[in-house]
């Protein structure tokens, strides 16, 4: 699949159809990240805050690939429950309502999550996703060690 638009709205709403039917298939390991590529610049840089068990700087496509195959071995669903798109030029600003399980711990939470992406040439080539509250999130993802437990 390819996308021939600059404008930043479509490229961005393709990227979120190209990315559901990307986990639809199976996701990492079960489907191919090709559809999703033509929407991330080759030399894309995501953003994921430190205290989460994805946390870090992920680039280039191979970056993403892994960033979603941590992503999903961290959660067991991901929805997207409301996006409120309030901003839409070359940088986008989305706010997004998530419902999550965690596949370590079973717990579910629903969080927003607030993202800068940047649009260069009809390419995603920057995002920067902002938790309300990543010591909750990174919690929920945690289990407990033994000497943790006893001393809990």
């Amino acid at each position: 699949m390819t996308h021939s638009t600059t404008d930043p709205m479509t490229v961005l709403t393709g990227m979120y159809a190209a990315e559901a039917e990307y986990f639809a298939a199976g996701g990492p390991g079960g489907s191919s990240f090709d559809p999703l590529a033509p929407f991330f610049a080759t030399d894309v840089v995501l953003h994921q805050a430190a205290g989460l068990p994805y946390g870090g700087i992920w680039r280039g496509h191979d970056g993403m690939e892994q960033f979603f195959r941590a992503m999903a071995r961290t959660w067991e669903s991901f929805d997207l429950l409301d996006q409120s798109f309030l901003a839409t030029g070359e940088t986008m600003v989305v706010h997004t309502w998530v419902r999550a399980r965690s596949r370590a711990t079973g717990r579910e939470l629903t969080f927003p999550i607030l993202q800068t992406i940047t649009i260069t040439d009809g390419r995603i080539s920057e995002v920067h996703p902002f938790y309300w509250d990543t010591a909750t999130i990174a919690a929920a993802c945690e289990t407990q060690s033994p000497d943790r437990a006893a001393s809990a």
